[in-house]
């Protein structure tokens, strides 16, 4: 007998705030009449914490603290034993979204060591022989917009053999100078990141210029952090041996899910950096970094 569960939510989109509603359909599609045990839905919001494989074992404490963090729990019948007919069923549901406690309901973000993710999940009983079904679902939630207008704060930037950090044999570096600006470092998560970068001169030819988004991920407690940097995404920007003078336009999107807005709590922060990635033909790589401050407006 074939049978499909499915949670169809009414927003097309996905994303809820807090204090709203998330409300849709079940489908249940059978081709004969269904007996079952009762069909329940949960919803749950939880911060995944994990420890990278270099932190491992320095912190024995972190154990404790690494626990996922339930955020939202909320359980309900939807409908009671009995028997569903044959064809489409659509049954209706309606959740408050509403915190435990006294937490605060974290935007959802996709990381690499901290994850925060809501669901809806629906669980079907079926009697002795016949398999429960289940099926999941997730969903977004965006943090209120701040009020207050961002203020557009440029930074203007200058890369010589003398600005660089983290350099053994300064004198054995080709002479070179990168001008830019960025229009802000405080960016709306919404909106794209921007600037301009020119290559003023350069003893050695260029191969690319790249911008990389990165994200800072720390989890910890007070025995101590584990801070770890991974790549987001990776954009290249010009390639091959680049006039010199010309004004290269820096245009990143900040994507969906992979980024949120900066984000600090007591058991892990958030937050995200760009770099500014200048590799030379002979493959040296000059790296300007830029911290951002992620808002939504």
């Amino acid at each position: 007998m074939s049978v499909s569960l499915d949670i169809r939510l009414k927003r097309a989109n996905k994303v809820y705030h807090e204090g709203e509603r998330v409300s849709g359909v079940l489908l249940v599609n059978s081709r004969d009449a269904l007996q079952h045990q009762g069909v329940s839905l949960s919803l749950e919001g939880l911060v995944n914490l994990q420890l990278s494989s270099k932190s491992v074992g320095v912190f024995e404490a972190f154990y404790n603290s690494v626990k996922p963090i339930q955020l939202v729990s909320s359980n309900m019948e939807v409908v009671k034993p009995g028997k569903i007919p044959a064809g489409r069923t659509e049954i209706p549901f309606e959740f408050p979204l509403q915190a435990k406690g006294n937490k605060v309901l974290y935007e959802t973000y996709h990381g690499v060591f901290v994850n925060i993710q809501y669901t809806l999940r629906c669980d079907m009983r079926r009697p002795l022989l016949a398999k429960d079904l289940s099926k999941t679902c997730e969903f977004m939630v965006h943090c209120q917009p701040q009020k207050s207008k961002l203020q557009p704060n440029p930074v203007e930037f200058s890369i010589t053999p003398e600005t660089l950090q983290n350099v053994r044999e300064r004198s054995s570096l080709p002479r070179f100078l990168i001008r830019g600006h960025l229009d802000a470092t405080s960016c709306a998560v919404t909106q794209p990141l921007t600037g301009e970068l020119v290559l003023e001169s350069s003893e050695v030819a260029i191969k690319s210029i790249e911008l990389q988004l990165v994200r800072v991920e720390t989890c910890g407690c007070a025995e101590g952090y584990a801070r770890d940097a991974t790549e987001i995404q990776n954009i290249q920007i010009a390639e091959g041996d680049v006039c010199r003078g010309l004004s290269i336009p820096i245009y990143m999107v900040f994507p969906r899910l992979f980024t949120c807005p900066t984000l600090e709590t007591t058991n892990f922060k958030v937050e995200f950096e760009v770099n500014i990635v200048i590799i030379l033909q002979d493959d040296h790589l000059i790296t300007e970094n830029f911290p951002l401050k992620l808002v939504r407006v």
